[in-house]
């Protein structure tokens, strides 16, 4: 059977996606002693809901093509990975434990290295839901998803460098 996917549905599962960043980002945010880390994380939990706000202005801004076609999967095989993929995130990992769990007692480089994989997952993710969405359905605005992803890692990165000084 066919997987199918058009703009609509990209983006809600971006918006569920940063959703699920935030609740993460806020809970570790709370578990971390070292303020800088602590304050960090909070700044990443305001960015996700930044980027769910972006992203709902854009499904709301959808022409009805964009939301109702589908961009269509003959084979199945870019449906399997993407519905392993959503499974398996990391933001929702099953054997990670809680987001309190999985920062406590880490050091500085072991969190945002967690949060660079969560974020490395997320673009991996839309990677892959961009392969299913034509231009006629909305394919430029999967690419805004993915260049959002791509701004994390980044914005990672240079924090990772800041606070090693």
């Amino acid at each position: 059977m066919a997987d199918q996917f058009n703009a609509l549905e990209v983006l809600t599962m971006a918006i569920q996606i940063e959703q699920n960043g935030q609740e993460f980002y806020r809970e570790a945010s709370a578990a971390v002693d070292d303020a800088q880390v602590s304050t960090l994380l909070a700044d990443l939990a305001k960015w996700e809901h930044g980027h769910e706000s972006l992203f709902a202005a854009m499904k709301d801004e959808l022409s009805e093509e964009e939301a109702s076609g589908t961009a269509i999967d003959p084979y199945g095989e870019s449906g399997m990975y993407l519905s392993v993929m959503a499974d398996d995130h990391v933001f929702r990992q099953k054997t990670g434990g809680t987001p309190s769990e999985m920062v406590r007692g880490k050091s500085t480089d072991e969190i945002i290295d967690l949060a660079i994989r969560f974020e490395k997952d997320s673009l991996l993710f839309f990677l892959g839901l961009e392969r299913l969405v034509t231009p006629r359905l909305g394919k430029e605005r999967v690419y805004t998803v993915i260049d959002e992803e791509i701004g994390h890692i980044s914005y990672l990165e240079r924090q990772r460098n800041r606070l090693r000084g």
